[in-house]
């Protein structure tokens, strides 16, 4: 019975773990209240689609397991009253109950040229593949039975919860996708910093034009690698962000137009004068 129950589990807990779900909920679980409210609806839509997931290779091992019945022959062999089939070995007591125990074992010397061996194997393997159909029929007819009420309910409440459960995974997603494209170019920054610091000073003075403007100045890249980082550029502002966003995740509402900082760049003569500055 081990073969039966032993990998299943194993198999539940692997499901667990890959299941993306479950970091999810014991994120939403564990996370402080903040500016957002926990939704137990939510974490029980969350919790009730990992243990789904996560049953349903278990639940096809055992399945497998009970229609093919060498399990069963294995575990329940020595439990078949042998009166009932013909060929029985001349033997009595313990001495049967070891040959019940043998009924498995297909080149044992006992059963050569005997036709109780196969005749005891399919009468425990029918037994099991009755058991196994019995489960796939009842889990058919549940979920069946579970299609048509679901109507009866308030399909509105389901559709908010699920609604919200995508809206977490999907934030999640997005959030370590932004994170990823800010450490690359956070990581280049810094290398480029790096070596640029191990050249020497070189200093080059030109007149200032006037049609030299920051616009002129800066590429399409760098724009682009500015506004991927959003104003973080410091180890702090990193730490700060990753532990609010884990604190005191935003309120769900888009309305509110986030403040953006503006950055004012003045341009000065060589006397330190302000010649004109732009936002």
């Amino acid at each position: 019975m081990g073969v039966m129950f032993v990998p299943p589990v194993i198999l539940f807990l692997l499901g667990v773990l890959v299941n993306r779900h479950t970091g999810v909920l014991m994120e939403e679980w564990v996370r402080p209240l903040g500016k957002r409210t926990k939704n137990p609806a939510v974490v029980k839509f969350l919790l009730s689609s990992m243990m789904q997931r996560a049953l349903l290779a278990p639940m096809v091992w055992i399945l497998m397991t009970l229609l093919d019945g060498k399990c069963f022959i294995c575990a329940f062999s020595m439990n078949v009253d042998p009166k009932y089939f013909t060929g029985i070995p001349n033997s009595t007591g313990l001495e049967l109950v070891k040959i019940m125990a043998k009924v498995p074992c297909k080149e044992d010397i006992i059963f050569k040229n005997s036709s109780f061996r196969k005749a005891v194997s399919r009468y425990v393997r029918c037994y099991s593949q009755a058991i196994g159909w019995s489960i796939l029929l009842f889990f058919i007819f549940l979920g069946a039975v579970g299609r048509v009420i679901k109507p009866c309910f308030n399909h509105a409440t389901f559709l908010q919860t699920r609604y919200w459960s995508n809206y977490l995974d999907i934030e999640q997603k997005l959030f370590d996708e932004t994170c990823v494209l800010h450490a690359r170019d956070f990581a280049r920054k810094c290398v480029v910093q790096f070596f640029e610091s191990m050249r020497e000073d070189v200093t080059v003075r030109m007149p200032l034009s006037s049609a030299l403007r920051p616009s002129t100045i800066r590429n399409e890249y760098e724009e682009e690698e500015e506004e991927r980082l959003h104003g973080i550029t410091r180890q702090d502002q990193v730490d700060h962000l990753l532990q609010t966003w884990y604190e005191c995740k935003p309120e769900l509402d888009v309305t509110k137009m986030a403040y953006k900082p503006k950055v004012c760049i003045t341009w000065e003569d060589h006397n330190g004068k302000a010649l004109f500055s732009d936002v």
